[in-house]
C-alpha cells in the first residue's frame, strides 16, 4: 500500500492527472525532457488525499451543502469551505501515509529545505489552469513541518477562491483530488516566468519573460513590478527594465521574508539578453513537447535554469487549422452577425454549410479569411471601404496588419475568400416596390417547399436531403436580385449621408429618412408584440398569472386557456410565435432554443409592454415614424432648393430618398428568410434525434448538437456514437465561454484591436460608431440575457451585441449601447427604424457603464458619457 501515496516525479507522465494531480503530472512530464533541469522530489498521491477525506464523514454533509450554494453566494461559500478545511486540517495523518512521506523525505534529506506544492486533478489543464486556486509553501524545513504542510495543501482544496472557481466553472467539487508535490527547494539568483506567446496579444511567435531578483514569489504576489523582455525568433525586440525594490529569500531555519535590494542594484536587469533568449530556447523546447503554449516558472540558479512549473495557457484565443504555414488574416464572422458567443459543433457546421463564403473555425466562433483580398490593391479598397463603412474597428486593425509590410502577401489578382458583399459595384436596379414584394413571395415560396417536402424523410434520407437544401438554401441566398437590393438600399443610404452632410452640413440624415420604412420585418415583429400586449392588458387574470410564470414553466401556454380571457390571450401569443417563433437570441445558432421552444423567453417583454404602452401603440408607434420621416424629406428638400443648384441637388435627394425607403426594410428579410428555414432544419433533426435515442444510440437528443451535420450524417447511418467525443466536445465549449473572440486574427495567433482614432470627444467619453442620430439622456439598464430584461419608459439598454431577436425591447428604451456592431447590423437598423439614438462598438461598455447609472447617448457623434 506504501507505493501508491509516494510517487518519485521521475515516474511520473503526463497522463497520470488522477495521480498526481495537473501540477504533479507536468513536472513528471518535465522531468523526462531531456536538457530541462526540473528540482527532484516526489509527489503525495490522491490515493493519500482519499484516505485522509474517508477519515472524516462530516465532510460529505458540507459537500452537499456546499453543492447547492449559488457561485455568488459568497457568504455561505466562505463559512462552509472554512468548516472543510478545518476538518482537514485536524485529521491525524495515519502511521502509514506519514512513514512513506518521510521516508521518500530521508532519501532527499531530511533536513534539507522542500516546496511543498497543492497539485490538485482540476487543475493545469487544456482548459482552466486554476492558476492561484490553491496553496504552495516554501522553504520549508524538517519532516514534522513538511507533514503540516501536506495538510494545509489537501485543505486548500477548499480555499474559498478555489470553491468559487470550480463553481462557476460546472465542476463537481466531489471529483476533485488533491495530490501534493515536495520538491528540493532551490534558492535563485533570479526568478520568474515566460510566456511563449504573448499573454496580451496572443502572439505565438513573441515569447515574453517576466524576471525579478530572489524568488518568484514577489512577482506572483504583485510586491515588485518585473522586468519585462520579449523575444521573437531569437532575438529581444523589445525590454523594460523595472525599479525593483524588493526580493523575497528564503530564511535558513525555513520560511521566507521581503527584503530590501540594495539601491546600486534595483535598475539592473534580473537577466542578461543572453540568458532570456537561452530560457526562451528551453520554453520553446517545453512548448513543443505539449503540444501548445506553456507559461512557466523558472529559477535562475548559478546561470542554469530550473523549471519549476509549466501550464497551458488556457486564455489565448486559437488559431484556425489551415494545414500551411502561409500567413493568414482573418476577419471574426460574429461581429458581423452580431453573435460572439461560441457555436456548438452543429451550428458551427450547419452555418458553414449553408454560408456564401468559406469559413474557418476556432474557439467556437467562424473567421473569414481576407488575406487574398488584401494581398491585391484592387480588391484591397473596396474590402476595406465596405467594412469600415460597417465596423471601422475591423477596418483599423486590417489596415495595422497592413501597416507592417511584412505580413500580407503583395499578389496582382483578387482570390476568393471575402466577405460577402465586400466590394465591388452593383447592377442598376429600378426604385420599384414591387420587387421587394416578389423575393419576399419567392423566399416564402422556398420555405414552404420546404416544410412540405421534409415531411415524409427519415434516416439516412433525411439528412440526403437537407444537403440538396443546404444548396437550395444558398440560391436563394445568392439571388443576384436580393444582393442587388440590399446593395440599392445601403448605397443610398450612404450617398444620402455623405451629400446632406456636404451640402447642408447636417450628419447622418438619412437615420430620420428611413424611420417606419415599409417591408422591415424586424421591426414589424416589435409592433407585433405590442398588438399582443394589447390583447392581454385588460385581462387583470391574464396579467397576473404571467407575472407568475417562470423560464422553466414551458407548459403555461396550456395552462392560459383555464383563465377568464385566457383562450384570447394564448391565441394571440400563438399566433405570434406562428409567424416569429423561428426566431431567438444568437439564432445564427441551430443549437440555440427558438422562441416557439421556449416562449417563456417573450413573457417580460410582454409584460413590459402591458405596463409601458397604452393601448394601439403599434399604430401610433409606426404612424409617428412615418410621420417624422415626411417631415425630414420635405425639410430637407425645400432646404436643398434654396441652394445654388438646388433644383437639381433636390431632385438627386429625391430619387435617393425614395429609393432607400423602397428598399432599405427588405435589408432584414434575408436573415428572417434563413431563420425560417433553420427552425425546419432543427425539428426534423431533433426528430431524428428522439429516434436515435430511442433505439439507444444517444442518451440524450440535444447530444447531436455536439456532433457536426457530417458527423450526425454518419451516426445516423451507422446507428454508432462516439459517446467520448460528444463529452469532449462538451467540455470545450464550456471553456469557449471564457475567450474572447477577436474582431480580426492572424495565423501567429494575434488578437488584433482596431482604434477609432478620434479626438473630436469629451475626455473621459466612450467612443463608439454612430449609427442613429440623436442625443438622449437617461438611466443605463446593463442587460445581457432578453430573459432578464426589466425595462422603465427613457431606459437606455447597454448589452453587448443584439440581434434581431432583441427588436420588441427597442419599443421600451430610448436609446441603445451595444459592444458590437456596426452601420448596417441589425440592431443599428432597427435603432434606426425606431428613432432611437444609438452608439455601437463601445469596447467593454457593459462593464465601463455601471446598471442604474445616468449616461447621455450622442448617436450622432458616435459617443456615450457616463453622468455624475
Amino acid at each position: 500500500m506504501i507505493e501508491q501515496y509516494v510517487l518519485n516525479l521521475q515516474e511520473i507522465d503526463g497522463g497520470q492527472v488522477a495521480v498526481a494531480g495537473g501540477k504533479g503530472a507536468h513536472l513528471g512530464e518535465l522531468s523526462r525532457i531531456e536538457g530541462i533541469g526540473v528540482p527532484g522530489g516526489f509527489c503525495v498521491t490522491t490515493d493519500a488525499f482519499r484516505r485522509i477525506m474517508a477519515e472524516a464523514p462530516s465532510i460529505d454533509d458540507r459537500l452537499d451543502q456546499l453543492s447547492r450554494v449559488k457561485p455568488d453566494d459568497r457568504v455561505a461559500i466562505r463559512t462552509l469551505s472554512a468548516e472543510i478545511r478545518r476538518t482537514i486540517e485536524g485529521i491525524a495523518i495515519p502511521d502509514d501515509l506519514a512513514a512513506a512521506i518521510t521516508r521518500a523525505l530521508a532519501q532527499r534529506g531530511e533536513q534539507a529545505a522542500y516546496a511543498v506544492r497543492s497539485s490538485a486533478t482540476a487543475e493545469d489543464l487544456p482548459t482552466a489552469s486554476f492558476a492561484g486556486q490553491q496553496d504552495t509553501y516554501l522553504n520549508v524545513v524538517g519532516p514534522t513541518a513538511v507533514l503540516q504542510h501536506v495538510s494545509r495543501c489537501w485543505a486548500s482544496l477548499f480555499t474559498e477562491r478555489a470553491v468559487t472557481y470550480r463553481q462557476r466553472g460546472g465542476i463537481d467539487h466531489r471529483t476533485v483530488r488533491m495530490a501534493v508535490v515536495v520538491q528540493r527547494m532551490v534558492f535563485p539568483h533570479a526568478a520568474g516566468i515566460l510566456f511563449t506567446a504573448d499573454p496580451v496579444t496572443g502572439n505565438r511567435k513573441v515569447a515574453t519573460v517576466d524576471a525579478g531578483f530572489g524568488l518568484g514569489e514577489a512577482l506572483v504576489s504583485g510586491l515588485v513590478n518585473p522586468d519585462v523582455f520579449k523575444v521573437r525568433e531569437g532575438e529581444v525586440v523589445a525590454k523594460a527594465i523595472a525599479a525593483k525594490q524588493r526580493a523575497v529569500h528564503a530564511l535558513p531555519a525555513g520560511g521566507t521574508q521581503e527584503v530590501a535590494i540594495d539601491s546600486r542594484r534595483q535598475e539592473e536587469p534580473a537577466l542578461t539578453d543572453e540568458q532570456v533568449v537561452r530560457l526562451v530556447q528551453f520554453g520553446r523546447g517545453i512548448e513543443a513537447h505539449f503540444g501548445g503554449p506553456q507559461d512557466i516558472e523558472w529559477c535562475l540558479v548559478d546561470d542554469d535554469f530550473q523549471i519549476v512549473q509549466s501550464r497551458p495557457i488556457t486564455t489565448l484565443f486559437p488559431i484556425p487549422e489551415t494545414g500551411d504555414q502561409e500567413n493568414h488574416v482573418y476577419v471574426s464572422v460574429g461581429h458581423q452577425q452580431m453573435m460572439t458567443d461560441p457555436m456548438r459543433p452543429l451550428g458551427l457546421s450547419m452555418w458553414r454549410l449553408t454560408a456564401m463564403a468559406p469559413m474557418h473555425e476556432a474557439g467556437g466562433r467562424l473567421f473569414v479569411d481576407v488575406t487574398r483580398r488584401l494581398a491585391s490593391p484592387a480588391s484591397r479598397a473596396g474590402l476595406l471601404d465596405v467594412i469600415g463603412r460597417g465596423d471601422p474597428l475591423v477596418r483599423d486593425a486590417l489596415q495595422t496588419v497592413l501597416d507592417r509590410g511584412d505580413f500580407v502577401p503583395a499578389l496582382p489578382d483578387a482570390g476568393p475568400g471575402g466577405p460577402p458583399g465586400a466590394g465591388g459595384a452593383s447592377a442598376p436596379i429600378e426604385t420599384d416596390p414591387a420587387i421587394v414584394t416578389e423575393l419576399i413571395e419567392r423566399s416564402q415560396v422556398s420555405i414552404a417547399a420546404l416544410e412540405r417536402d421534409i415531411r415524409t424523410k427519415t434516416g439516412p434520407a433525411l439528412l440526403d436531403f437537407l444537403s440538396e437544401a443546404f444548396e437550395e438554401h444558398k440560391r436563394v441566398l445568392s439571388d443576384p436580385l436580393s444582393m442587388q437590393v440590399i446593395m440599392a438600399g445601403m448605397e443610398a443610404t450612404w450617398w444620402l449621408n455623405d451629400k446632406l452632410r456636404e451640402w447642408l452640413g447636417e450628419k447622418n440624415a438619412a437615420d430620420t429618412l428611413t424611420l417606419s420604412a415599409p417591408d422591415n420585418v424586424t421591426s414589424e415583429m416589435g409592433l407585433a408584440l405590442l398588438d399582443v400586449a394589447d390583447v392581454i392588458r385588460p385581462r387583470p387574470e391574464v396579467v397576473a398569472f404571467l407575472q407568475g410564470v417562470g423560464v422553466e414553466d414551458e407548459g403555461f401556454l396550456d395552462d392560459l386557456a383555464k383563465l377568464a380571457g385566457g383562450t384570447e390571450a394564448r391565441d394571440a401569443i400563438e399566433a405570434y410565435l406562428d409567424r416569429y417563433g423561428m426566431r431567438c437570441v444568437g439564432e445564427i445558432d441551430i443549437t440555440r432554443p427558438r422562441w416557439r421552444e421556449r416562449p417563456t423567453t417573450l413573457v417580460p417583454v410582454i409584460l413590459d409592454n402591458v405596463r409601458n404602452f397604452e393601448p394601439g401603440a403599434a399604430e401610433r408607434r409606426f404612424e409617428q415614424g412615418r410621420q417624422k420621416a415626411q417631415d425630414k424629406e420635405q425639410d430637407v428638400l425645400s432646404r436643398l432648393r434654396a441652394l445654388p443648384d438646388g433644383d437639381r441637388k433636390a431632385d438627386e435627394a429625391k430619387r435617393m430618398i425614395d429609393r432607400v425607403r423602397t428598399f432599405i426594410g427588405y435589408r432584414e428579410y434575408p436573415k428572417y428568410g434563413i431563420v425560417s428555414r433553420y427552425f425546419v432544419y432543427k425539428q426534423a433533426l431533433l426528430a431524428e434525434a428522439e429516434r436515435l435515442v430511442q433505439a439507444g444510440v444517444l442518451p440524450e437528443r440535444e447530444d447531436i448538437f455536439y456532433l457536426t451535420f457530417q458527423e450526425l450524417h454518419d451516426v445516423v447511418r451507422s446507428q454508432q456514437v462516439d459517446d467520448r467525443l460528444v463529452q469532449r466536445r462538451k467540455d470545450a465549449f464550456r471553456s469557449y465561454h471564457a475567450l474572447t473572440p477577436p474582431r480580426v486574427l492572424t495565423s501567429d495567433g494575434e488578437a488584433v484591436t482596431g482604434a477609432y482614432r478620434r479626438d473630436d470627444v469629451p475626455a473621459g467619453a466612450l467612443i463608439g460608431l454612430p449609427v442613429s442620430a440623436g442625443t438622449i439622456e437617461g438611466r443605463a439598464r446593463v442587460i445581457l440575457d432578453l430573459a432578464e430584461a426589466d425595462l422603465e419608459p427613457g431606459d437606455i439598454l447597454v448589452t453587448t451585441f443584439t440581434d434581431p431577436s432583441w427588436s420588441p425591447l427597442f419599443l421600451g428604451i430610448t436609446g441603445l449601447v451595444t459592444e458590437v456592431g456596426g452601420l448596417m447590423t441589425h440592431g443599428a437598423v432597427i435603432a434606426r427604424e425606431y428613432g432611437l439614438p444609438a452608439v455601437v462598438g463601445v469596447e467593454q461598455a457593459t462593464r465601463q457603464i455601471r446598471d442604474g447609472q445616468r449616461i447621455r447617448v450622442h448617436g450622432t457623434d458616435g459617443y456615450v458619457e457616463i453622468l455624475p
